[in-house]
């Protein structure tokens, strides 16, 4: 293995990851905040049935391990992607695992606003307004951090892509450090792994930080 191997591997584990965790958000982060405002003593309260539904569906996603998720939702990542194996094929997978992960992260970051909801929903504020104005901007650090953590969660699942044919880290420790009996590269990818989650971590934690304007005072 060259250097160049490694480097096109950490971009595709990186592309990945960051797409990935995109779509997951863009999924989870409404859910999440449906949970909240949808609940019956919520701003925006739904029919029980629906949000009893919701939760059963979130729960199913989150208990399947990821390498059984990546199987059972192959006829998806087919009629998305038009196949199966290599990089772009494990996205789907990732973001149907991810995003209900997502989705209970903001949940319980939004859960914790409940003083500042009510005193919104006093001076007559839409439940719209109290979503996009009080609720998501208040809890921002919260959801960063939330974010940061499915972010490093989802670069764990995709070094398993490497069994139905992903690129990157996985697919190098996969290919060459387990079928072959090359320890030395297993161990290269693994150390590539952590600095990874480690630089993701870092990053994560200084925006949630400068995002809180609690800290600014």
């Amino acid at each position: 293995m060259s250097f160049a191997d490694y480097g096109f591997a950490i971009w595709e584990t990186f592309y990945v990851t960051v797409l990935s965790t995109a779509f997951s958000l863009v999924l989870g982060l409404p859910l999440g905040v449906l949970l909240v405002a949808g609940d019956k003593d919520g701003v925006l309260p739904l029919p029980g049935w629906l949000m009893h539904i919701l939760n059963i569906i979130i729960n199913i996603l989150r208990s399947v391990p990821f390498l059984i998720l990546m199987i059972c939702v192959f006829p998806l990542t087919r009629a998305i992607v038009g196949t199966t194996v290599g990089t772009k094929a494990t996205i789907v997978p990732l973001v149907v695992a991810a995003f209900p992960f997502v989705a209970r992260l903001v949940e319980t970051s939004l859960r914790e606003l409940e003083g500042v909801v009510e005193a919104a929903q006093s001076m007559g504020a839409t439940p719209f307004q109290i979503i996009t104005k009080v609720m998501i901007p208040e809890c921002l650090p919260g959801l960063i951090s939330s974010m940061t953590t499915a972010l490093t969660t989802i670069l764990g699942y995709s070094a398993m892509s490497g069994v139905i044919g992903g690129g990157g880290l996985g697919k190098i420790a996969l290919s060459y450090g387990y079928y072959r009996y090359q320890t030395n590269i297993m161990i290269v990818c693994v150390v590539l792994l952590v600095l990874m989650v480690q630089v993701f971590q870092t990053v994560g934690t200084f925006w949630a930080t400068r995002s809180d304007k609690r800290l600014r005072k």
